[in-house]
Order: structure tokens, then C-alpha cells, then sequence
């Protein structure tokens, strides 16, 4: 499992480094991510701008406490907001990503596919019908990293627990739910929907853990986000032909014959 989880790691850094080789794609991949991160930026801004009023709301119990422990609380609530609305923004932002740039991104994704074979019977779906089913699949897939979400931000209000275990709990789930994200271009260009990522993931929970995990970290960097997602994108392709048994790796070029 431990081999599993880093070689989903791997993808990532596979993907990174496809993606990095290639200007053109570079290009083609940041402009929906510097799009969709400047709204994202402006979102998580206006909620650390208002997270003591928030605080203070969610916090209502503690009015009549004394002004240490009401503080004390009130400052492990502003933790859990900031820390649930990173985790729901890290998730949002590449459902939302995908959906404004799904045409790049079915191009990179086309072109990771192409180094490797192709698709045998690639199903032709018109855009728009691919994009009111990514779009749907979107909705599902954030609301239930909310509904996910809601608990982990009431125990990171926990001491200690709140800070060590609930984090790591976070990535976990959102790295699952970045996986079957950032695998749905592929697997849609097969005619397969949300269920069929899930079931195929599942049977291969470590790797697909090991890459999600993997980008919901360089998320947290500053325009990690930005920087990684079209490589996310590359690496969510490998991840795809791994779970499908493809291959991906290039066939090694043949050796003319000695006459």
C-alpha cells in the first residue's frame, strides 16, 4: 500500500514534468487557472476579512464565558473556518477550473493520451453535452465534500486532535475527491461517468490517494493552485490508463534488423 501510495505520487511528479516540457502547453493550461485563482483569491480574502464576525456567530454559546475562554474558543472557531473554507476551495477550485477550461484541458489531456497509444473506440461527445455532464458531476462531487467538510471544520475545533489529526484527515479526503476530479477528462472521453471513477479508484484506493494527496499539497502553496493544475490535469490522464490497465509508458523505439 505504502508502494502504491508514492507511486501515485509519482503520476504527479510525471505529469509535472510532461507538462513543464512542453511550452505550448504551458500556455494552454494557465490561462483557465489564472482565471479561475483570481476569483478564488478574492473569495478566500473577503472570508479571512470576515471570519472574527464569523467566529463570534458560530461561537454564540461562549457570549456569557469569561473573556480568556471565550477568546480561546473563538480563535479555534476562526482556525476551522479558514481551515474548512481552504479545504472546500481546494476542492471547488478544480471542479470550477475544469469547467472553464475544458476545452484546454481536453487538449493536454489528449495529447498525454497520444504519447501512449491513444484511445481505442474514443467516444465523440459534442462539448456542450460533455460540459453539462462535467458540470453535474461537479455539483455532486462538491456537495459532498461539504457535506464531508462540515464535520471536520466542528472537530478542528477540538484541542490539539483539531490540529494534528483532523488536518491530516483533510488531505486525505481531499486528495480522494481531487483524484476523481482530475481523471473525469479521461474518462469521459471513454463514455464513463462519476460512478465508474469512483469504483475504479476505490480498487486502487492508494494510488489514487498518492496523487490526490500529492496535489492537494502543492494546492496549499501559494499559486500552487495556478502552477499545478494543468500538470494535475496530465497526471490525472496517467492516473486514468493506470486504473484502466493501459500503459504508460512509451514503447521502446525498435532496433533495425542486421541484414
Amino acid at each position: 500500500m505504502v508502494g502504491e501510495f508514492f507511486a501515485g505520487v509519482g503520476l504527479l511528479g510525471r505529469g509535472i514534468g510532461m507538462y513543464a516540457r512542453s511550452p505550448r502547453l504551458v500556455l494552454l493550461g494557465i490561462i483557465p487557472a489564472l482565471i479561475s485563482g483570481a476569483l478564488f483569491i478574492a473569495a478566500y480574502a473577503t472570508l479571512i476579512y470576515f471570519v472574527s464576525d464569523l467566529a463570534e456567530l458560530f461561537t454564540w454559546f461562549a457570549d456569557g464565558w469569561s473573556e480568556g475562554p471565550r477568546d480561546v474558543v473563538q480563535v479555534l472557531a476562526a482556525i476551522g473556518i479558514l481551515g474548512l473554507g481552504g479545504l472546500i476551495g481546494v476542492l471547488t477550485f478544480t471542479a470550477v477550473t475544469l469547467l472553464i477550461g475544458d476545452p484546454f484541458y481536453e487538449t493536454i489531456s489528449g495529447k498525454i493520451e497520444e504519447r501512449f497509444g491513444g484511445v481505442p473506440g474514443e467516444i465523440d461527445v459534442p462539448w456542450w453535452r460533455s460540459l453539462r455532464r462535467s458540470l453535474w458531476d461537479s455539483i455532486r462531487l462538491i456537495a459532498l465534500s461539504v457535506a464531508i467538510g462540515i464535520p471536520l471544520f466542528f472537530l478542528g475545533l477540538i484541542p490539539f486532535i483539531g490540529q494534528t489529526v483532523v488536518p491530516v484527515i483533510g488531505a486525505l479526503v481531499g486528495g480522494w475527491f481531487l483524484a476523481l476530479e482530475l481523471v473525469g477528462v479521461a474518462f469521459y472521453r471513454r463514455g464513463l461517468r462519476l460512478p465508474d471513477r469512483r469504483r475504479l479508484l476505490a480498487a486502487n484506493r492508494p494510488l489514487a490517494l498518492g496523487f490526490g494527496v500529492g496535489v492537494f499539497c502543492c494546492f496549499l502553496i501559494p499559486l500552487g493552485a495556478v502552477l499545478v493544475m494543468p500538470a494535475a490535469v496530465a497526471g490525472g490522464t496517467l492516473l486514468a490508463r493506470k486504473v484502466l490497465d493501459l500503459p504508460i509508458d512509451a514503447p521502446a523505439p525498435s532496433t533495425p534488423a542486421r541484414g
